[in-house]
């Protein structure tokens, strides 16, 4: 009893053996499309972090003072407020007045929401440059998949993100620790300042400590940006069964480009042969090579191959020469340098302007032309 195996079931990475091959241009395309990039996300929480303890540290006075106005303005209305339900205020009034409260926090805050914006937004640019798709939003299924789920969950990536969590939390501790170790006999003064003077420096502490943090994350950051883009490249590649099948799929399989130059080739050859009777002469080799010229100087400037042809092709043009009465004259080394040299409908290079037209007029004064 015989057995069959599929040797493609014991092959590495699936049908095709292991991805060993960098990604073609094409992949990547794709890839794009879909929405698959090398992309940190370190990236932009780092930036974001250090753009907002940033515009903390520079805004937070200005913040500040206008928290308090907006408070004391509010507290000094509290009167007509109280009065709303003795029926001295309209409803009206009174979400105007809370309208009116909610914009002017907007416009405070707007300043620190901008920024978190315009940073999240040139740190993706700058790592995957100008990319719009609605691909990653579209549900997939098979994350529905219980063993792709366990899959991920015990994977090298789910154990560099373990790392990366780790490095995170012990950077910070550390980070806190001899930041703050320096800093506690301010703090324990903060009971012995005015409020203030507590606030900012308080403000100022916190601020510090985040630009500190924000600083040593974009190590990590960096770190991870390159580690994506190695993995992309891993992920990206292909087996050389898969890079055959993308260019067969692009390029066409090359039997069938095989057959389309071999047409063109027939097609060629038979409009030579068609123009071949407009020849003055067939310089040959003899046996091998046979190149057909004409000369018109209300054309051209130089005699023209019109056709040209080695072995059978050769035979075939000094039968048509033969039967329309064309002059067959062998001459070996012009024949090989006509052969090798000019293609048809090109004309003769001025290095053999001489030996061409010492072959014509020859073939000229047979006819009595000259």
């Amino acid at each position: 009893m015989l057995l069959e195996y599929d040797l493609q079931f014991f092959a590495k990475e699936g049908p095709g053996g292991e991805k060993t091959e960098p990604a073609t241009d094409k992949k990547l395309r794709d890839a794009r499309k879909e929405g698959q990039v090398a992309k940190s996300r370190e990236i932009a929480n780092g930036l974001g972090l250090l753009a907002l303890f940033l515009v903390l540290k520079f805004y937070a006075g200005y913040m500040g003072t206008s928290f308090l106005s907006l408070f004391s303005d509010m507290y000094n209305r509290m009167p007509s407020i109280v009065t709303f339900w003795n029926g001295n205020m309209s409803w009206e009034e009174i979400e105007l007045l809370c309208g009116q409260m909610f914009l002017q926090i907007l416009l405070i805050i707007l300043p620190i929401l901008a920024v978190g914006f315009l940073i999240a937004f040139l740190s993706d640019v700058a790592q995957v440059k100008w990319l719009i798709s609605t691909k990653p939003l579209m549900p997939k299924f098979n994350r529905l998949n219980p063993i792709s789920g366990f899959k991920r969950i015990f994977s090298a990536s789910s154990v560099v993100e373990l790392i990366k969590s780790l490095a995170k939390i012990i950077l910070i501790i550390i980070i806190c620790y001899t930041y703050l170790d320096e800093q506690w006999q301010k703090v324990f003064l903060l009971y012995d300042m005015p409020l203030l003077q507590a606030l900012q420096l308080l403000l100022q502490t916190v601020t510090d400590l985040g630009i500190r943090i924000s600083l040593f994350y974009m190590v990590i950051a960096f770190a991870d940006f390159a580690y994506q883009k190695i993995k992309f490249a891993n992920d990206m590649k292909m087996t050389k069964q898969e890079v055959k099948e993308e260019y067969k799929s692009t390029e066409g399989s090359p039997e069938v480009k095989g057959k389309i130059r071999q047409r063109m080739r027939e097609a060629s050859q038979r409009r030579m042969m068609q123009n071949l009777p407009q020849a003055d002469v067939v310089i040959t080799n003899p046996t091998h090579y046979a190149v057909a010229i004409k000369y018109d100087p209300e054309v051209a400037d130089a005699p023209i191959v019109i056709a040209k042809g080695e072995d059978y092709l050769a035979q075939k043009i000094k039968e048509v020469a033969r039967e329309h009465n064309i002059e067959i004259v062998e001459n070996k080394p012009l024949a090989r340098m006509l052969y090798a040299n000019v293609d048809i409908d090109q004309m003769v290079p001025p290095e053999l302007y001489q030996a061409v037209a010492e072959v014509l007029a020859f073939v000229y004064k047979l006819k009595g032309k000259i």
